[in-house]
């Protein structure tokens, strides 16, 4: 845990330095050290900043402690640093994806239980109550729509309300890919349309399909396919084990800054 702790904090006080970045000198704590304390949080504590920090502080690794809501304040004044540290660690993956495979999928990822969807004030609306048709249930929150290469390495991810298709969710993927590289998802993906599109700019979009496609694969195709969905469904269990079984925070944007942190710190537990 020694290893992970300081190379958390090299590598954020790296990024900081690289992108220009400048503390207020009146700070006693740094945005690297407010950084690597919550994804400390993320990776050991179930997302609580109040006991990693404690847990930090009472081992040497940080001379200052902050209050809870002082914390707080400083880490959503870090938050346009979390996309560039996840990009670092995308550009890793898409390194040792030697295959140019990747695989995209989505998962649920509910702000409250049902019975407490009227009282929920972090969202509101019918635009967030989704479906996850593998458990045959609803959920109430947002989804985590998920890219990741044939090893299982996160490389692009985002929230979008739960009601939201995959096949909607798709277009919004930023596909910064390989010439020629291969995407793949389950049947929800089929997009005659976009395929074609992405085939155009040196991109192909494999989906599993449908019995009634008017484009069927070979079954070796598809037994293939089928057996690379492995991998974001793996990575997919790795994030669910460092969530807890509730995300505390008071707003949307709170909630939203945490699950990205924990998406980060599954992406940093592929280095160790």
């Amino acid at each position: 845990m020694d290893t992970q702790i300081i190379f958390v904090y090299c590598f954020c006080d790296d990024l900081l330095k690289a992108l220009g970045h400048r503390e207020d000198p009146q700070c006693q704590v740094s945005d690297a050290e407010i950084l690597t304390t919550a994804l400390v949080a993320a990776l050991e504590f179930g997302g609580c900043f109040k006991r990693a920090h404690r847990f930090l502080h009472e081992t040497g690794y940080l001379p200052h402690r902050l209050s809870a809501s002082r914390f707080v304040r400083r880490l959503h004044r870090c938050e346009p640093f979390v996309m560039p540290l996840f990009h670092v660690l995308a550009s890793l993956g898409h390194q040792l994806n030697t295959e140019r495979l990747y695989i995209v999928d989505s998962f649920p990822l509910p702000v409250c239980d049902n019975i407490r969807i009227r009282r929920c004030r972090r969202y509101q609306g019918e635009a967030w109550r989704g479906y996850q048709a593998s458990k045959h249930r609803y959920f109430y929150g947002v989804k985590i729509h998920l890219m990741v290469t044939a090893q299982g390495q996160p490389i692009e991810f985002f929230l979008t309300p739960g009601a939201d298709s995959d096949a909607k969710a798709l277009k919004q993927y930023a596909f910064d890919l390989p010439a020629q590289a291969t995407i793949t998802g389950d049947k929800a993906y089929n997009d005659y349309g976009y395929e074609d599109l992405l085939k155009e700019a040196g991109l192909h979009l494999l989906p599993l399909r449908k019995k009634n496609s008017k484009r069927p694969h070979e079954p070796a195709l598809t037994y293939l396919m089928s057996s690379a969905r492995h991998a974001v469904e793996t990575t997919g269990s790795l994030i669910e084990r460092l969530l807890p079984k509730h995300i505390h925070s008071v707003t949307a944007a709170g909630f939203e800054l945490k699950t990205a942190f924990f998406i980060l710190a599954c992406s940093l537990n592929f280095l160790f």
